[in-house]
């Protein structure tokens, strides 16, 4: 029985078709949430096939598998090697990932993804963190501020909006997202707002849960997680993350190019399958979540 109800998955069956599912195979998606494409790939897996997730809230654990192919680790997915040694996997034949928050959490008032609740300032995709978005937005430093709201979240008044929110938490804390909007309502014009404020979530969220460097040291795991010819079939909801793995898998780097050999060749670890692929039309109406999916496949060299 489901703790709550888990949207549709997003793009379902192109990021299970990615994985080239051989029914044998040993297969990972470390994004389970509501188990949507869990289940569509355990379709596909015969009676000697294996399929592993990963998820880091505890909320998930409500959605596991009862099949005796499937297991549930309760972890974040930048711990992806240490946990499939740990269970006598050194390599697998695919890893699926759907990034970002999942539906439950946005639709979840106590958890404080969603702008459109009056919550609490948590975020926390693991509820066992200690850092939240209260501790992010009433004791980090201005600068940090700054530099957490222009990157992360790649608005242009960051420098601005740090100096309100440390105004602004110098009278009280800012224990609310209602406070925070106050706080920062110069900078929320109405025909903006949404968009604005959805900006400003993203930045605090990817700090409270090191997204893209979890992300990062995933993607790194990968490489010698995968078997030669394995398949790693990944959706990512906004350009930080699809920057970092569009890059790293045309040529393993994050930033840069790959150094040449004497003879102008390149070593890669993976090559791109086909162009990425976003939703369709009839997609994003049945489930706006999609509406900025893009799915990337490679394959492993």
């Amino acid at each position: 029985m489901m703790l709550m109800e888990y949207h549709k998955p997003v793009l379902l069956t192109e990021a299970v078709k990615g994985l080239n599912i051989q029914p044998n195979g040993v297969y990972v998606d470390v994004t389970f949430g509501g188990g949507g494409h869990s289940r569509e790939i355990l379709k596909h897996l015969g009676e000697n096939g294996k399929l592993i997730a990963f998820d880091q809230d505890k909320d998930a654990l409500e959605n596991a598998i009862d099949d005796p192919r499937f297991l549930l680790i309760n972890e974040n997915f930048r711990y992806l090697k240490r946990f499939l040694r740990f269970y006598g996997h050194k390599e697998v034949d695919g890893i699926l990932g759907d990034f970002g928050v999942s539906s439950h959490q946005f639709d979840a008032p106590e958890r404080g993804f969603s702008t459109r609740f009056d919550s609490n300032l948590d975020m926390r995709m693991n509820q066992d963190n200690e850092l939240s978005a209260f501790q992010v937005i009433n004791e980090y430093e201005e600068n940090d501020l700054r530099r957490i709201l222009s990157q992360y979240g790649e608005l242009r008044p960051a420098a601005g909006m740090a100096r309100l929110i440390v105004e602004a938490r110098n009278v009280q804390p800012i224990k609310s997202s209602k406070e925070l909007k106050k706080a920062l309502g110069r900078f929320l014009p109405k025909h903006k707002e949404n968009k604005i404020l959805a900006q400003i979530y993203q930045a605090i969220r990817i700090e409270v849960n090191e997204e893209l460097e979890a992300l990062k040291d995933f993607l790194l795991q990968t490489q010698d997680a995968l078997k030669p010819g394995g398949r790693l079939s990944l959706i990512s909801y906004h350009s930080l993350e699809d920057r970092l793995v569009k890059r790293f898998m045309r040529n393993g780097l994050f930033e840069g190019e790959p150094e040449k050999d004497v003879f102008g060749r390149v070593e890669v670890p993976f090559k791109p399958v086909g162009k990425f692929v976003i939703p369709s039309e009839e997609e994003i109406s049945e489930n706006n979540r999609a509406r900025s999916a893009k799915l990337r496949v490679a394959v492993k060299l």
